[in-house]
């Protein structure tokens, strides 16, 4: 039987938060360090209130030519684990074993050096994996054309925007043949027919033999490329097994529980912190609170903020995904130019929705606020919103294999002939 591609043992990493970076200390300074630790009194495991573990006691393996997903909330440990797994930093604790030549992808610019032209970059890139020249100048066409960017191929990467450094990136780290591909998030940054051309070639990649590693919030991708899938929660793994039943894992117990935390609870969020969102909740038209909201009903989102500062004009907009974490639609106060004048310092500012038009489910929430252009205040999953199943249309029949209704009139002309 073949040995794993990857295998990944008892892994942890511990980093350090809010200590100052050492300077080069001697072999006395060590010394006295160790003879410190040994005090009574003190932690003997050398951890100490400042200590974070990103990952703790993390194992499985990957064998040759499976696609694994790796999912879980941001924070989780998903990217520090490819950190590792690719050799950008050390495990605390463990052993990773990878057999094969590595292509990652973690974010924009790895592996780039911005003031080289698209061509040298995939040159340097391609000698990075151990690749031979001859064998760079073979791929070269084919990585230019995946990636769409011959008119600026004599460029410096510097002066790329974000999709073109990602799109020419992904086609370096698919098409020079690693045996193993590692990809994170980062192809969001990408146009949505770009996403689909990346998965195609992740999918091409896997069936020829090669193994891939793939961090996403996209569930629907997940779930079109992994086999199997691991889930992290807290630096720690979950589970790993069939992508379907890890998927629902993750939906009915991390994901959902995280939402149903209150916004005024959350401390995993960001932005300058001139305001922040304390609740979200759904009121029906005399103002009640809802515990869901049928399908084609009236319905009214509201969002409690509160200043921390002098109170500004602001601008909110919030996400809503799928249970699989497909993207549905992004309404703003900037589609109807909507600014609030006087603003008070705490208030609700409501979303009302004349016909709503989503199946039966569960749909996550992330909410943004914008101040002069600036994030004040982002929220993941800020809220949870239930759809119950209703005749959206009024004919006795419930429509639940689109997962948008719309709102329709229908008739026929007959033709003079």
């Amino acid at each position: 039987m073949k040995k794993p591609m990857i295998e990944i043992e008892h892994i942890s990493k511990r980093y350090r938060i809010g200590a100052n970076k050492e300077p080069y200390l001697s072999l006395r300074d060590e010394i006295a360090k160790i003879a410190s630790r040994l005090r009574p009194g003190k932690n003997h495991h050398g951890q100490s209130e400042t200590d974070f573990w990103a990952l703790s006691d993390v194992s499985f393996s990957v064998q040759e030519g499976e696609a694994v997903g790796i999912i879980g909330r941001n924070g989780a440990g998903k990217s520090t684990l490819l950190k590792i797994l690719s050799q950008i930093t050390p495990p605390t604790k463990g052993k990773i074993t990878v057999r094969g030549r590595v292509a990652s992808l973690l974010e924009v610019g790895t592996g780039f050096h911005p003031e080289l032209t698209g061509r040298e970059n995939v040159f340097l890139n391609g000698a990075i994996l151990g690749m031979s020249r001859e064998e760079i100048r073979r791929k070269f066409d084919e990585i230019v054309a995946f990636a769409e960017v011959e008119k600026f191929l004599d460029t410096p990467v510097k002066r790329y925007s974000s999709g073109m450094y990602v799109r020419l990136a992904f086609a370096v780290a698919a098409h020079l043949e690693p045996e193993i591909l590692i990809v994170d998030e980062v192809l969001a940054v990408g146009d949505v027919q770009f996403q689909q051309k990346c998965l195609g070639k992740m999918g091409e990649v896997a069936k020829g033999g090669r193994t891939v590693l793939f961090v996403s919030h996209n569930m629907a991708a997940i779930e079109l490329l992994c086999s199997r899938c691991a889930l992290i929660h807290n630096g720690e793994l979950k589970g790993i097994g069939h992508t379907k039943m890890v998927l629902n894992e993750y939906v009915e117990g991390v994901y959902l529980g995280m939402v149903r935390v209150p916004p005024a609870q959350r401390s995993d969020r960001s932005g300058s912190g001139e305001v922040r969102l304390k609740d979200v909740y759904l009121v029906d038209q005399q103002g009640k609170l809802l515990p869901a909201v049928q399908c084609g009903d009236v319905c009214t989102i509201a969002f409690q903020f509160e200043f921390t500062e002098h109170p500004k004009p602001f601008h909110l907009s919030f996400t809503i995904r799928d249970s699989k974490g497909q993207y549905i639609s992004r309404p703003s106060t900037y589609d109807v130019s909507f600014l609030p004048g006087n603003t008070p310092r705490s208030g609700i500012l409501m979303c009302s929705i004349n016909r709503f038009p989503l199946i039966p489910g569960y749909y996550r929430v992330t909410t943004e606020i914008r101040i002069g252009g600036e994030v004040a205040d982002y929220l993941e999953g800020a809220a949870l919103i239930e759809v119950a199943a209703a005749d959206f249309f009024g004919t006795g029949r419930i429509n639940d294999h689109s997962p948008v209704l719309l709102d329709q009139k229908w008739n026929i002309t007959t033709l003079n002939e």
